[in-house]
């Protein structure tokens, strides 16, 4: 099978198309044929060499996640079976093997079944944006552990970058558990891609004052902020309601003004999905996985993310698609569907 390693951090021109054996699953493993990869901002941090510490040295295969189908199941492996359409998530973290080649053997738990009516595209742009989405949503101490239609009703939802893939995700998701969410943009462009994902009102902080513009559409202030920008703290303390939380999914030093938090008796998360508990893993990836199946998680320009495709020899040309900011969802496209 063909498989894109690295063979030592650098550049994305690192990354080389290889010729590698096929591998087979073993007992409570499934391998998946991958028709899709995609790229995050953690993968290409992990091929620079400052991703995330997982302590697994080159040569590796990058990638966290895709969609595909799959192609064998080891002993003990039960609910899926060869030709099912699944999406994988976490697939090289504290693993030399991603998603970047033509198969990969995964535990069970990291692949998971979609409909068959579901677009590879949507399976492959779950992962890291939607886990790391949904645990925003469900850090509140009084909020829902796993998100369902009508867990978030009633609540206010601040997206922090609606335009981003974790922000899309948020949106969509924040609106099928039923809250009312406003959102974060720099551009019109962009604006117009959060409201196409959903959201009920969408703020140019570049043109209004955030925090002022929260007030006057939700009066209490957000219940729940997600946040892309640790600059941006201030502007959260005095957008989210008493009693809300604000959840950080991104790296920076934080300067808290406590004072102003403990007015609020706000609380302040940081969200890594790879590190989090099983529990809360397996909450997460139910919840996508139910939103996904019953249609109320899309991509597309439609839905407020562009998929951005880039046939398998231009993998390197994916990676520094991510590293300068592209406005949608990077994709691989590794074999035919």
């Amino acid at each position: 099978m063909l498989a894109a390693v690295f063979e030592e951090p650098g550049p994305a021109a690192v990354l080389q198309i290889v010729e590698r054996e096929t591998p087979l699953a073993g007992v409570g493993e499934v391998r998946v044929r991958v028709v899709l990869s995609a790229v995050n901002p953690t993968d290409t941090g992990t091929r620079a060499g400052r991703g995330v510490p997982d302590g697994v040295a080159p040569p590796r295969v990058p990638n966290q996640d895709g969609a595909g189908v799959v192609d064998a199941v080891g002993d003990g492996v039960t609910g899926l079976e060869p030709g099912d359409r699944v999406w994988v998530w976490d697939a090289s973290y504290a693993r030399a093997n991603g998603t970047a080649q033509e198969y990969v053997v995964l535990p069970r738990r990291q692949v998971v079944r979609m409909n068959d009516d579901v677009p590879f595209e949507v399976g492959a742009a779950l992962g890291i944006p939607a886990l790391t989405a949904h645990r925003c949503l469900t850090l509140a101490s009084d909020g829902p552990a796993r998100l369902e239609p009508g867990a978030l009703t009633g609540r206010t939802v601040l997206v922090a970058g609606g335009a981003g893939a974790v922000g899309n995700a948020a949106i969509q998701l924040a609106k099928w558990a039923g809250a009312t969410v406003l959102t974060t943009v720099s551009s019109k462009d962009k604006g117009d891609l959060a409201v196409a994902a959903g959201a009920d009102a969408v703020i140019n902080y570049r043109e209004e004052d955030v925090a002022a513009r929260v007030k006057e559409l939700a009066p209490g202030g957000a219940q729940i902020v997600v946040e892309v920008n640790t600059e941006n703290l201030r502007t959260d303390l005095s957008a989210v309601a008493a009693g809300g939380n604000i959840a950080i999914y991104v790296g920076g030093e934080v300067t808290i003004p406590s004072f102003k938090a403990m007015l609020k008796n706000v609380s302040l998360d940081f969200v890594l999905t790879y590190t989090t508990t099983i529990e809360e893993k397996d909450n997460a990836v139910a919840a996508v996985a139910e939103a996904v199946n019953t249609g109320a998680f899309r991509v597309g320009e439609e839905a407020g993310l562009p998929i951005l495709r880039y046939p398998f020899e231009r993998v390197a040309d994916a990676h520094e698609a991510v590293e300068q900011h592209a406005v949608g969802k990077v994709v691989v496209e590794i074999t035919k569907p």
